[in-house]
């Protein structure tokens, strides 16, 4: 039996260090089974309290074995308040490149939060709510997904992984424990080569547990998840073609119906000048203005100057050079993207907010490396939010500077009848709206040039969100949030989900969306939130952020400087504005 969730936790967490790393006891007690297209898979049933409070609602974790030495980490949780077994699947993972999607899971929309003290609380706002939900790691090495597990300690300098020969600790080395074994040649470098072992993962995943996977399937993500999502889902939309042709006989139909991307990288060349339009011109519309007419002059030529990050960019689209793209990335992040932060000190994810942001927290990742917490979930490896090795194997190809057919990816997903959902909090620069918005336009859905702005009315009768939609397509922009929207605003975020994934009309939820379905109002977004949120002094790394205000709560949000190294390894990936001339 199962103990109480309470008593759990705390068994968990009392007299333990919640150490950033210690030497992992390979996992025992696995269900093995064989799941679609041989794809072998390792599970065991998480006890009520790791994470999902309710114990009449079932998890499991494993591993994924998509490859050799190639584990993608699972982590699946039944959906609530309704039989899981006739509920939809939706897959969650985040971008990076590297990025765990246990930053989803555990900041976002996941079924619970870790506090401060490391006790595990309920998500009323949990996207599995409205569905089954399963939260992977890919590719390997990101997360709790391995290669080869292997001792080693992590460099202080550089992030990567140093390896060691046996399992003792050098005095050195401020911290070791077990990792995957940093091979860049045993993962992924580019968005293209992600998609095959990631339809393995799910053809694993659904052989494996066919009770959860016998409706439609929903794929949603953010970030980096710009670049993964349209070209992932139209290698499953080509695999399928397959399978109806008796080309993959032992495949499984997947049965793709909703993709949703928050604040995505979807096109370095429109998105890197969006970074000027949100900080210069027009400008973002918290009436914030981060540089004076010195940095402001200086971005604009690291653009547009003769050779510069536009100039490169273009030379990259055109020649898919692995070294040109590179280094046009390089450039781009250092001299365009970065400014904010080097000039302005503000977090890219959130620019009301002064860095280090304590927002989302990070509270998580200690507690998931307890040992008790990864032998509960069957952990290989110690976690870490995002992997250095996978970073530079995308950053050697250049992949974040190329487009390589994303929007042409959503073009046929659009064709294909698919329920597509573009959505940006507008407080983040790192993928913003304005870029995003462009890239809507760029898809240019049928009907989309000619529909307005409506509201998003929610239960709490206070208007979150806009959106322009046409027939299944539609952008979200989502007032007073930075980069992770369920994080910020959880309760719409829960709303467009479920509203999407039924068929629903993003703005009421009230209307089954067909074809001639186009929503009315202005051709662009024009509230202005103002200043009244946007952070003059850095908040205390244990502030509490409140979802009502929009802003930290009073009582928790002094200024504390001895808590100025929050944790936040993960870079989720480009973000994204737009192109006005």
């Amino acid at each position: 039996m199962a103990p109480s969730v309470a008593s759990f936790s705390a068994f968990v967490l009392a007299g333990l260090p919640l150490a950033l790393g210690q030497f992992v006891k390979a996992p025992t007690n696995w269900t093995h089974a064989t799941g679609y297209s041989d794809i072998s898979v390792r599970y065991k049933e998480v006890p009520t309290g790791i994470c999902e409070l309710n114990s009449t609602v079932k998890s499991y974790s494993g591993y994924l074995d998509v490859d050799t030495n190639e584990h993608y980490f699972f982590w699946f949780f039944e959906a609530r308040n309704q039989n899981p077994k006739d509920a939809p699947l939706t897959v969650w993972i985040n971008g990076g490149p590297g990025s765990s999607s246990m930053i989803g899971l555990f900041q976002e929309l996941g079924p619970c939060r870790v506090e401060s003290n490391g006790t595990v609380v309920n998500n009323p706002y949990s996207w599995s709510e409205s569905s089954n939900m399963i939260f992977i790691d890919q590719p390997a090495q990101v997360g709790f997904s391995y290669s080869t597990p292997v001792p080693g300690y992590t460099d202080p300098n550089s992030g990567s992984i140093v390896v060691l020969s046996n399992t003792t600790c050098p005095d050195y080395a401020e911290e070791c424990g077990t990792y995957s074994y940093p091979n860049t040649t045993l993962t992924a470098n580019s968005t293209a080569g992600v998609a095959p072992n990631f339809w393995k993962g799910l053809q694993g995943f659904m052989g494996a547990f066919p009770q959860y996977s016998r409706h439609e399937f929903n794929f949603a993500t953010e970030s980096y998840g710009g670049h993964y999502a349209p070209i992932i889902n139209q290698y499953i939309e080509k695999q399928n073609d397959l399978i109806a042709n008796n080309t993959l006989p032992k495949a499984h139909h997947i049965n793709l119906k909703t993709v949703l991307i928050g604040n995505g990288w979807y096109d370095p060349l429109i998105q890197y000048q969006a970074y000027y339009n949100f900080t210069v011109f027009p400008g973002n519309t918290y009436d914030y203005k981060p540089f004076n007419e010195s940095v402001s002059t200086m971005m604009y030529n690291a653009l547009y100057g003769p050779g510069n990050c536009v100039d490169m960019t273009k030379d990259c689209y055109a020649r898919g050079i692995n070294s040109v793209c590179s280094f046009a990335d390089n450039f781009c992040a250092s001299n365009v993207e970065n400014v904010l932060d080097v000039f302005a000190l503000r977090d890219e994810y959130d620019i009301r907010e002064l860095s280090p942001d304590p927002f989302p927290p990070t509270f998580y990742v200690d507690y998931l490396n307890s040992p008790m917490v990864q032998e509960a979930i069957g952990a290989y490896v110690n976690f870490s939010e995002s992997n250095s090795a996978v970073s530079s194997a995308f950053g050697s190809t250049g992949d974040d500077d190329r487009e390589d057919g994303t929007i042409e990816a959503l073009k046929s997903l659009v064709h294909d009848n698919m329920t597509i959902v573009l959505y940006a909090g507008d407080a983040d620069y790192n993928c913003n709206w304005l870029g995003g918005e462009v890239v809507a336009e760029e898809v240019n859905a049928p009907g989309f040039s000619t529909a307005g702005y409506t509201n998003i009315t929610s239960a709490d009768n206070v208007v979150h969100a806009q959106v322009k939609q046409s027939g299944k397509f539609s952008f979200v922009r989502v007032f007073e949030s930075g980069h992770e929207v369920p994080f910020y605003q959880p309760l719409m975020s829960l709303e467009m989900f479920d509203r999407a994934i039924h068929g629903k009309d993003i703005a009421t939820g009230r209307r089954t969306v067909k074809g001639g379905y186009k929503t009315s109002g202005s051709a662009k977004s024009t509230y202005r939130e103002g200043n009244s949120t946007v952070q003059f002094e850095v908040v205390n790394a244990t502030a509490t952020y409140n979802t009502t205000l929009n802003e930290p709560d009073a009582t928790s949000a002094k200024k504390s400087f001895k808590a100025a190294n929050k944790r936040r390894l993960f870079k989720p990936a480009k973000s994204v504005v737009d192109l006005t001339s």
